[in-house]
């Protein structure tokens, strides 16, 4: 009977709403999240969290789309791949490739939502479950490190800090999720005026559709600053 209730009290938890936090809050957690995205240097750095985002997105995509998904590999130079089988054309193939980069901003405009609902434990606790089921398909060593530090840092802050510590995690990854977003189409879209990235998800896609990959980078762009836009919205309650 106890196990039954403490089972109970910790689903009450978890799908509960938590009070909202002060907006001087949210605003912090939005300038750390920006300070994140902005400098190169420490960009190089957390950008892995984005390419796990990304790389995420189309493994999720892929399967959804009725694709076998082979692994997903995750570098030191915050590149990834994402292997999957099955028709090399159609819509299935077309959606998994523009999944990658609209992937972490629609993560960070759902996640915004949750936390206007006031759902701050149940978006850590689906960040973690999200990490956990994409850690089994990771197929490298330095892939493997970065997704268990990433869904230890959930974890822990979900478990062991209060409720204060909680909201303003959830906010900062919420924030770096839709201004890390914006970041990487510029970058594709720099690359590929240097006659860069021949080979990107926007190229690939170029090739599938016959539609200019400039089209394609397009709507990367416009997902990620709509996302920007009507997130921060939500976050900062207007």
């Amino acid at each position: 009977m106890a196990i039954t209730q403490s089972a109970t009290d910790l689903w009450d938890r978890v799908i509960g709403t938590q009070p909202a936090p002060d907006e001087w809050l949210v605003v912090i957690a939005g300038v750390i999240a920006l300070g994140a995205v902005a400098p190169h240097p420490i960009w190089r750095i957390s950008r892995n969290t984005i390419t796990i985002a990304h790389e995420g997105g189309h493994g999720l995509v892929a399967l959804l789309t009725g694709r076998r998904l082979d692994g997903i590999r995750l570098h030191s130079d915050t590149s990834g791949l994402t292997v999957s089988r099955g028709k090399p054309t159609g819509i299935g193939m077309i959606l998994t490739a523009a999944a990658g980069y609209t992937a972490p901003p629609l993560l960070g405009l759902g996640g915004a939502w949750l936390l206007a609902a006031h759902h701050v434990t149940l978006l850590l606790w689906l960040a973690t479950a999200l990490l956990i089921a994409m850690l089994v398909m990771i197929r490298n060593a330095y892939g493997a490190l970065t997704v268990i530090l990433t869904g230890a840092a959930f974890l822990l802050v979900s478990w062991l800090t209060e409720p204060e510590v909680q909201s303003a995690f959830a906010y900062a990854a919420v924030w770096f999720l839709l201004l890390g977003g914006v970041r990487p189409a510029f970058e594709l879209q720099s690359k590929r005026r240097h006659g860069g990235a021949p080979d990107s998800d926007a190229d690939q896609l170029s090739r599938l559709t016959h539609v200019p990959a400039a089209m394609w980078l397009f709507l990367f762009h416009a997902v990620s600053l709509c996302s920007l836009i009507g997130g921060g919205r939500w976050l900062l309650g207007l």
